[in-house]
C-alpha cells in the first residue's frame, strides 16, 4: 500500500478556492441559456442521480443517461447518422463532473460505421464540457481538425478531470498524454508527440490515464499492451501486464486495495493484479451462448458495492458483474446492434465506456469529498 501524504493548510486552502470554482462552474452551467438545443434532450426529471449510468454510446455519437431500468433519462448528441459537431463522434468517454459532462469525441475510422462514408473517416477531436441543456462551456482540440499544435488533438480516447480543475486528456493518435489547464496551456506531458513506441518517455496508442492519490499517473499503454504507472518527472515505477499475458490494454485502475484492475481488450478479459502483477481475479466476455467471439471490452470499472461495470464493446452492452461472476444488470441487447430512443433494451452500438454516477471507486474523483488527512484527494 502507498503512503500517502498528508493534507497541509496550504493544501485545505487550494482546496478551498477549487470548491469555489467549482461552485462557480455550476452557477454558470444553471446561469446558460435555458433553450435545450437538439442535440441534448432532458427525457425525465431524474438527471444527475446517483446510481444513474453514464455511457458513452460510440458509434450512435452520443452519451446516455441512465437510470438502474435502462431508462434514457439524458442524452447529448444527435444519434447514428449525424457527423457533425452537434453531435459527440465515436465517442470514446465520458464523466459526470457536479452538473457537467466531460466528453472525448474521438471520431468514426474509416470503414467502421455505413453512415461514415467519408473515405477519410469522420474526425471530432474534441474534449468539452458540457451542461445540463447541452451547451459546451469549455472544450480543448477543434471539431474535424487533426493535428497535435495548440489547441489540437488526434483521437483523444479518454479525459479526466483533476481535483485542483484541470484536465489529463488521453491524445492516443498523437501518442501521448497532456494535462491541460482552463486557459488551454498544456502544462505536463507524457509521451513524445508523434512517437510511436516502448522507451524512455514513449507510449504507443495510449488509451487512459489516471491521477492516482499518490500523484503518479496511471496509464493504458494499449499498443504496448501494458499499464504503466509514472511519477510526474516521467519515470516509469511501475508496470502491469498480468505477467505478460495482456494483449491490448484499454483501460486501467487503481482499487482501493492497492490492486490494479486492467481490461484486456485483445483477450476479451478484466484481470485484477495485486502489486506484484499476478492475477488474483479474472472475467471473460465472450463465453456467454451468442457472445460475439472478439467483444474486445474497452472499459471496466469497480464499484463502491464490490460489482464490476464493464464496457463489452463490440457485444454492443454494457453488464455489471459481481464478484462470484454473475451478470447482475445488462444494457443492450448481446452482439446486436441498436440505437434505443428511450430504453437500452431498444439497442446500444459498440459503448465504450460506463461509468455509474456519483461512484469514483478507483476512478480519479473530480472534488476532493471528504477533506480530511487520509487519503490524497
Amino acid at each position: 500500500m502507498h503512503e500517502y501524504p498528508q493534507k497541509t493548510n496550504a493544501h485545505r486552502t487550494a482546496v478551498s478556492r477549487f470548491r469555489r470554482l467549482a461552485t462557480g462552474i455550476a452557477l454558470a452551467a444553471c446561469l446558460a441559456l435555458t433553450s435545450a438545443p437538439v442535440q441534448a434532450k432532458h427525457l425525465r426529471r431524474f438527471f444527475n442521480d446517483r446510481g444513474n449510468i453514464l455511457i458513452s454510446d460510440q458509434f450512435n455519437n452520443r452519451v446516455i443517461e441512465v437510470d438502474p431500468q435502462g431508462n434514457i433519462v439524458w442524452q447529448f448528441g444527435v444519434g447514428p447518422t449525424d457527423f457533425t459537431a452537434a453531435s459527440i463522434i465515436g465517442v470514446n468517454d465520458a464523466q459526470r463532473v457536479g452538473p457537467l459532462t466531460l466528453m472525448a469525441g474521438t471520431g468514426t475510422p474509416p470503414d467502421t460505421v455505413p453512415t461514415c462514408t467519408d473515405p477519410a473517416g469522420c474526425p471530432d477531436n474534441r474534449v468539452m464540457l458540457v451542461n445540463r441543456n447541452g451547451h459546451i462551456i469549455w472544450q480543448y482540440g477543434t471539431f474535424g481538425v487533426t493535428g497535435s499544435g495548440p489547441n489540437e488533438l488526434n483521437t483523444p480516447t479518454q479525459a479526466t478531470y483533476l481535483p485542483d480543475g484541470r484536465i489529463l486528456i488521453t491524445d492516443q493518435a498523437n501518442q501521448r498524454v497532456i494535462e491541460v489547464d482552463r486557459h488551454k496551456n498544456i502544462l505536463w506531458q507524457y509521451g513524445t508527440t508523434g512517437v510511436s513506441g516502448n522507451g524512455a518517455n514513449q507510449l504507443s496508442d495510449p488509451n487512459s490515464a489516471e491521477l492516482l492519490e499518490n500523484g503518479h499517473v496511471l496509464i493504458a499503454d494499449e499498443g504496448n499492451d501494458r499499464a504503466i504507472e509514472v511519477d510526474h518527472a516521467l519515470n516509469i515505477v511501475a508496470t502491469f501486464s498480468a505477467g505478460g499475458t495482456v494483449s491490448g490494454m484499454a483501460f486501467a485502475s487503481r482499487l482501493p486495495n492497492g490492486n490494479t484492475l486492467l481490461t484486456d481488450a485483445g483477450n476479451s478479459r478484466i484481470v485484477e493484479v495485486d502489486s506484484t502483477d499476478t492475477p488474483v481475479w479474472e472475467y471473460f466476455t465472450n463465453t456467454e451462448s451468442g457472445s460475439n467471439p472478439a467483444p474486445s471490452p474497452t472499459r471496466a470499472i469497480r464499484l463502491h458495492n464490490g460489482n464490476t461495470i464493464i464496457s463489452d464493446q463490440n457485444n454492443h452492452r454494457v453488464i455489471v458483474v459481481d464478484p462470484a461472476k454473475s451478470i447482475v444488470a445488462s444494457y443492450g441487447n448481446l452482439n446486436v446492434s441498436g440505437f434505443g430512443t428511450s430504453n437500452t433494451s431498444q439497442g446500444l452500438f459498440g459503448p465504450y465506456d460506463a461509468k455509474v454516477i456519483g461512484d469514483y471507486t478507483g476512478l480519479t474523483p473530480p472534488f476532493d469529498f471528504d477533506d480530511d488527512a487520509d487519503d490524497g484527494f
